[in-house]
């Protein structure tokens, strides 16, 4: 007798999302029992997903680190995934911007009168480079402080090739934490179906009548901005440079898709990120580099919306940004996603930045900031969908930047 296939984990959490969804509709007159008695499940699966995360980033990045054992061949692969992120986080404000200027005349006039908000004060150049730094070991991880914990790992990582021999016993410790660290993870990734189940139920409850509201309208341009980007871009990149088809890049991704969109976080869904680039084919080491750096620089659909909401804004305000003043938002936002990473409210820093660079009141975050939660996860899964673009192509240029090099010694 023939055994029944066995449901995949991506079929578990869209399962847990539908229901979510189903869920929280039924309890949008009554937010305050999914809030108190659902969401704590849901916020303790994050916790679990957060504990994880530091371990995970520091010896996967260790781990690509020591494993690439040639630090031209590390800095080979950083300009590679720099390039790459800078130039789709550029596009995808460009996105926003042309999405946003089409489905401007039928925005809302929404009223500004008696708004309020106090932005997060951005840190100034000087500031944020000396906050990449860490002053100690102990401080970034319990913090959590991502693109410290990545600066940490590259320079553990670079000191352990340096040392050679002597290197080995670090080598292999690193090694097995990092074995260990994904043992883990991976038992934590099985309570996904509950967890996305329990952090969807209280956003449906708290903002399914909202969204139908005057809102509605800029949130559905994003999520189409969000899919047009995602679809073409990473669907012409991934098939020039690797030939892999969009159905099965995406196909592949959607339980880490899943996953971000429901925890509108891209550090928490790293772990799942780096299993389903893995089985999509990228190396592991350099997958190991580039997710965790991109899960803290690489923001395409934050850019996505930071160009969206700045159009938003400034008709709400009744202004009329010109062209200039789109070019500024695209320089300003693509050089905020790196800037701001880390900090926490990165997205409404960003979005503070991206506002005075053209001069439109800061203030008029408030309009979009009751909704941000839903905006989130949507440029989430984007953010994440882009890492793994990136560490695919980047691992199918340095398997053909081997086998030329290979060809030339034989």
């Amino acid at each position: 007798m023939e055994r029944k296939k066995k449901m995949s984990l991506a079929v578990w959490i869209f399962i847990g999302l539908a229901l979510g969804i189903a869920v929280g509709l039924m309890f949008t007159g009554n937010p305050e029992f999914a809030n108190n008695y659902i969401k704590p499940f849901g916020t303790l699966f994050l916790n679990l997903i957060k504990f994880i995360v530091v371990p995970i980033v520091m010896f996967s990045i260790m781990t690509g680190v020591i494993s690439m054992s040639d630090l031209r061949k590390v800095g080979s692969v950083g300009i590679k995934t720099i390039l790459y992120y800078m130039c789709t986080t550029s596009f995808a404000v460009f996105v926003g911007l042309f999405f946003a200027n089409i489905f401007k005349g039928s925005f809302i006039q929404l009223s500004t009168a008696g708004l309020e908000y106090t932005a997060a004060e951005a840190p100034g150049f000087i500031e944020t480079l000396i906050n990449i730094f860490p002053d100690n070991i102990i401080s970034p991880m319990s913090n959590a402080t991502m693109l410290q914990v990545i600066v940490m790992a590259l320079f553990f990582g670079f000191g352990t090739i340096m040392a050679g021999e002597k290197g080995k016993p670090f080598s292999d410790f690193v090694e097995s934490a990092n074995e260990v660290s994904m043992k883990i993870m991976d038992s934590i990734i099985q309570l996904s179906p509950i967890g996305v189940f329990c952090l969807i139920v209280p956003v449906v409850a708290t903002n399914g009548a909202s969204i139908l509201g005057s809102l509605a309208l800029v949130l559905l341009v994003a999520y189409i901005a969000y899919i047009a980007h995602a679809v073409i871009v990473y669907s012409l990149t991934l098939k020039g440079f690797v030939g892999i088809h969009p159905i099965t890049f995406f196909k592949g991704m959607m339980p880490a898709i899943m996953m971000a969109f429901s925890s509108a976080s891209s550090v928490g869904a790293l772990p799942l990120n780096l299993e389903c680039v893995e089985k999509l084919g990228a190396r592991k080491d350099i997958a190991s580099f580039v997710l965790p750096l991109g899960a803290t620089i690489n923001m395409d659909g934050t850019a996505i919306y930071q160009g969206l909401s700045a159009v938003f804004i400034a008709t709400c305000y009744g202004i009329n940004l010109t062209m200039s003043q789109q070019l500024t938002i695209i320089l300003t936002a693509t050089l905020a996603s790196i800037g701001t990473a880390g900090v926490p409210g990165a997205g409404m820093i960003m979005l503070a930045m991206v506002l005075q660079s053209v001069g439109l009141p800061v203030e008029g975050i408030a309009l979009v900031a009751g909704v941000d939660r839903i905006f989130d996860m949507g440029r989430t899964s984007v953010n994440i969908t882009g890492d793994a673009a990136c560490a695919l192509i980047v691992s199918k240029l340095e398997d053909k930047k081997d086998a030329r090099i290979m060809a030339k010694m034989v």
